[in-house]
């Protein structure tokens, strides 16, 4: 099934723009006689330093873990941004929100791929890969609108349960598509992190956090469980595509796509709300917030995770979309150098920054379960990658060869590594 998925709808060769050798898939020492310079291979680099805990020794598991961070933060921004935007000027208008940002990221990043390719060639991509990337932006839109409309119908408790179904669907679906093989430790990691963000939940409930009464929760878990499969799905296509295609390529199809699908979106549903919003320099201030948050997030990924803490039940607090989203940089660099999985588990840390972040700009008061479920949430994010045998920990895709050479040579790819020993990623 994983081999028919590559060959099938996700088939895409090794981009031209980002230049590489062409490695063996079997080699017998540290260096191929016959690459040039003595290029190292992927398998020699793992051969060489395979160990228990080969992976946790390198600079790279501290540079993810640390990005992972860096992108939670990104999304505590966008998420108080949006607090601001509710709390104070009584404005919700989600898909316009996010219109700016896949703007800006059409413009950056598809005008830099067009630099790079030329108008013919940048047409044919569009005529060749588009339909992917429609889907990938489409996942993503779509995604982000059901969890919006969730929130509006359930409780942020209910909700956020549920959202855990997006790391049950990367997970299965990297298993039976992508031929992901998880390790036993990788398994626990994910755990305690699901653990840690429990206690999360559990403290909201605890505080009476957690939203309130439910206007309709049959339909608002339904809009949950379908937003959080979107996401689950987008964001195994896009560690797909970005290990295949250059970043910018992929960024600027995001911008280009996603600025069409939301733009009629936000011109159908956010009408009402646009002329019943307050527009005035504040407001124009956090939408600006909002939109560089999601630019540096920089992914195709629009999650929306509000601050629980926020909510109070005489002032249920509607979110609008408040996750990052772009494929600009960070993200992506995240999905190559590690997982989807990972990227996930990574931002259940988001709801602490949240808080911390709410005790000075809203002026609420931490919770004593939420210093432990950072704590459990880290450990977990730890355990993930302690027992991992291979140096190259997620970095190394099995859809793409033994040493990578159905990839593209690119910041964080483990190719990139084996041809590049002495890049930083």
């Amino acid at each position: 099934m994983g081999k028919a998925f590559e060959e099938g709808i996700f088939r895409t060769e090794t981009s031209k723009s980002e230049p590489s050798v062409s490695l063996p898939a079997r080699v017998d020492g540290p260096h191929h006689p016959d690459s040039p310079n003595g290029v190292t291979t992927v398998e020699a680099i793992e051969a060489q330093h395979k160990s228990r805990f080969a992976y946790f020794k390198t600079k790279d598991f501290y540079l993810v873990l640390v990005l992972g961070q860096i992108l939670a933060l990104c999304i505590t921004g966008t998420n108080t941004f949006t607090s601001l935007l509710w709390a104070k000027k009584n404005t919700s208008i989600p898909a316009f929100q996010t219109f700016f940002n896949y703007v800006l990221l059409n413009i950056v990043y598809t005008s830099y791929t067009i630099y790079k390719y030329g108008f013919k060639k940048y047409g044919a991509v569009l005529y060749k890969h588009g339909w992917k990337y429609i889907i990938l932006s489409f996942l993503d839109v779509e995604g982000n609108y059901f969890v919006v409309l969730a929130y509006r119908y359930t409780t942020i408790l209910s909700a956020q349960l549920i959202n855990f179904w997006a790391i049950v669907v990367v997970v299965i679906v990297s298993f039976l598509l992508l031929r992901v093989r998880y390790h036993w430790s990788q398994v626990v990691g994910i755990l305690v992190c699901c653990g840690g963000m429990g206690l999360l939940l559990a403290s909201d409930h605890i505080t009476g956090s957690n939203g309130g009464t439910a206007l309709n929760q049959l339909k608002g878990d339904l809009f949950m469980l379908l937003g959080a499969s979107c996401y689950g799905l987008d964001n195994v296509a896009e560690e797909f595509l970005v290990s295949k295609r250059p970043l910018y390529e992929v960024v600027g199809q995001i911008g280009f796509w996603g600025m069409i699908i939301n733009g009629a979106q936000a011109g159908i549903f956010d009408r009402p709300a646009f002329r019943s919003a307050t527009w005035d320099s504040a407001t124009a201030g956090y939408i600006v917030g909002f939109t560089l948050c999601m630019f540096i997030f920089c992914e195709c990924y629009t999650r929306v995770r509000p601050i629980s803490i926020l909510t109070t039940p005489s002032s249920p607090f509607e979110p609008s979309n408040t996750n990052g989203a772009t494929e600009d940089s960070l993200t992506p660099i995240m999905f190559r150098m590690s997982s989807a999985a990972f990227f996930n588990i990574s931002l259940l840390t988001g709801n602490f920054w949240g808080v911390v972040i709410g005790v000075r700009v809203f002026g609420y008061h931490i919770h004593y379960l939420y210093p432990i479920a950072f704590v459990l949430i880290m450990i977990g994010l730890i355990v993930y990658f302690t027992l991992t045998e291979s140096v190259l920990g997620d970095a190394k895709k099995p859809w793409l060869g033994l040493n990578q050479h159905l990839g593209v040579s690119g910041i964080g790819t483990a190719r990139r590594k084996a041809e590049n020993p002495g890049a930083i990623v």
